[in-house]
């Protein structure tokens, strides 16, 4: 790998990421920034000044307690990457250093169970928990005061988010059901009971309450192809469609005081914002500098929200945006900090047929045109995780790395993908697993309709991702000629059986469950076609995964030592699912994209 290229790529890993958590009533923002290495509370001023809060040796995340004076601040942390979630405290001081793992104030903490922040009030952290049997999520309420406890919920579940109502009486509670690319939306309180049906296959996201407490209203698939934005009663008998689209997906955040929402419209992988009335009708249209996607948190009094959005161009900016006029200040831009000569590529859009008449949604990520010549056609499909996830048009450090060095990445929503509606997302569950590792080898077919060398493509891919890219490199042996699989799955089977316990019901909805499905699972698993496996492999992982345990590289890696392919293995003690941690993204990926550099690029003249 040339030395620019070496420098382009360590320049990309250095850039820092944001993520907002909340805002307060003075305007200012909680947010989280990676200067430091992992993800830490940072403080926003109106005026884009800050403070840094923490320096724990992972990355955490947290919310404001409302009204607190001085400001106090409920953090979630866990330890290298575990997941093993617990909950502290901190007051924020004007001057003070952050704060050190030893200096915050328990809160929850017992570190053998997962502790989830789900919510705050002035009095209260609401959480979920496994700490009752390892396994099932139970929901609770903490007095921030006294440390007295309430069970609200504890009937079994994942759960996935909780929303307090009004009157801080009661909770709506978003849990995964046993349907696949399906939730469960019910209340547990003073009001409790089910809100949408178990057996239905449907998602129910973004749960807010109506201002008089008597609905909820959420982003919702019930009884549709794209999600709408929907008004639903408590007893799940009466279903109002606030706003809709017929041929894309629409996501909202409801205001505080339920009198507004901003509405996501998503459509080729980038959001269009506006802010609505609560009975749906347009308040303004919300214009950005630059299309992206972006996640929203209003601020107490729901006069203004604050705007995190990401382009493939922008590593991340912060916005604040006033909820009346929809006026737009910049709080962090984020392309400040892209040196100058840092060209980054725009992706173009593309559907790609499949042999079954299928379309996959693609988009094409093209190097400079200063690109090393040896790259010239070479490529890279990057997958996404999952696998009910989806790639949108955000900044993505690897696809822009591999587009620096030379590389054309196409990055693909094969089926099974979010973000396409209901159909999309239900072409890969259980026995149709194979149809969506088919779909790369459509994509393979097509390239050189785009002027690429079909003999000089690889694959790349991160959990779910990394499963494809072993599924694909094992399965389609022929086409492929190198793989990085990062915490991927190599047995299906071996998966299942060693996942924590908490995931396995969930994760069995969408692959298949071992008691009944188990010759598939086989069928499906990567390991089962070792002897066709050919293609040098990186394999990239986390000592702590909780979710692909380590021997899931490890015995791909031990197949490959036996057969005398070409391999290297990285795994990361301080790691967990992926790799949050800037010095271990730096060690992991110059080299990982090094080895495909040096296996994709032409042969020199003669060779």
């Amino acid at each position: 790998m040339a030395t620019d290229t070496t420098s382009l790529i360590n320049t990309l890993l250095d850039l820092c990421n944001w993520a907002v958590f909340d805002v307060d009533s003075a305007g200012r923002i909680l947010a989280g920034y990676d200067e430091s290495g992992s993800l830490q509370l940072v403080e926003l001023a109106p005026d884009g000044s800050r403070a840094q809060l923490t320096a724990l040796p992972s990355r955490c995340s947290g919310r404001y307690v409302p009204g607190s004076s001085p400001r106090q601040v409920i953090i979630q942390h866990d330890a290298g990457g575990n997941e093993l979630m617990q909950l502290s405290m901190i007051t924020i001081e004007d001057g003070r250093a952050p704060y050190g793992l030893d200096e915050v104030t328990p809160l929850v903490h017992d570190s053998r169970y997962m502790h989830v922040l789900q919510d705050v009030t002035a009095t209260s952290v609401i959480y979920s928990t496994n700490r009752r049997n390892n396994v099932d999520m139970d929901v609770i309420v903490r007095d921030v005061a006294t440390g007295a406890e309430t069970v609200l919920y504890d009937q079994g579940g994942y759960i996935g988010a909780t929303t307090v109502s009004h009157d801080q009486r009661s909770v709506a509670v978003t849990a995964l059901s046993l349907q696949p690319a399906s939730t469960i939306v019910f209340t547990a309180g003073t009001r409790p009971g089910p809100v949408t049906d178990p057996d239905e296959r449907a998602a129910h996201h973004g749960v807010a309450w109506s201002a008089a407490d008597d609905a909820l209203i959420m982003s919702s698939n019930h009884g549709r192809e794209f999600a709408a934005i929907t008004r639903v009663s408590l007893d799940g008998a009466s279903w109002q469609t606030l706003l809709a689209a017929d041929d894309h997906e629409l996501v909202a955040e409801v205001s505080p005081d339920a009198s507004a929402m901003v509405v996501g419209h998503l459509r080729n992988g980038i959001e269009e914002l506006a802010v609505h009335e609560i009975d749906g009708t347009l308040r303004v249209e919300v214009v950005l500098p630059q299309d992206g996607v972006g996640s929203v948190v209003w601020a107490p009094d729901s006069s203004r929200f604050a705007l995190l959005v990401s382009t493939p161009t922008d590593p991340g900016s912060i916005y604040s945006v006033d909820a009346t006029t929809g006026a737009v200040t910049t709080v962090v831009d984020g392309r400040e900090q892209l040196p100058a000569g840092v060209v980054l590529s725009t992706p173009t859009v593309h559907r790609v047929p499949t042999p079954d008449g299928e379309e996959i949604p693609c988009f094409v990520y093209r190097p400079g045109d200063d690109a090393d010549p040896d790259l010239a056609g070479a490529s890279v499909l990057h997958i996404h995780g999952g696998p009910e996830g989806q790639a949108t048009r955000t900044f993505n450090v690897i696809v822009q790395a591999l587009a620096g060095a030379g590389i054309t990445v196409l990055v693909p929503n094969v089926r099974g993908s979010a973000g396409y509606g209901k159909r999309w997302i239900s072409l890969d569950d259980v026995d149709k697993r194979l149809d969506s590792v088919a779909d790369l080898a459509a994509l393979h077919d097509w390239m050189p309709e785009i002027g690429l060398d079909p003999d000089r493509s690889s694959l790349w891919g991160g959990s779910y991702g990394g499963y494809m890219v072993l599924a694909g490199v094992t399965m389609q042996p022929e086409l492929w000629a190198a793989g990085v699989d990062i915490v991927g799955m190599s047995s299906l089977v071996t998966f299942l059986e060693n996942t924590s316990a908490y995931r396995r019901a969930y994760r069995e909805r969408e692959y298949g469950r071992l008691e009944t499905d188990r010759d598939f699972l086989v069928k499906a698993s990567p390991i089962t076609y070792l002897d066709q496996l050919r293609a040098p492999l990186f394999v990239i992982h986390g000592a702590n995964d909780p979710r692909v345990p380590l021997s899931e590289a490890e015995q791909i890696v031990a197949a490959l030592a036996d057969r005398g392919i070409r391999h290297e293995l990285k795994v990361y003690a301080d790691e967990g699912h992926g790799l949050a941690k800037r010095a271990n993204r730096k060690d992991a990926y110059p080299a990982a994209i090094a080895f495909l550099t040096e296996i994709l690029s032409r042969p020199a003249a003669g060779a």
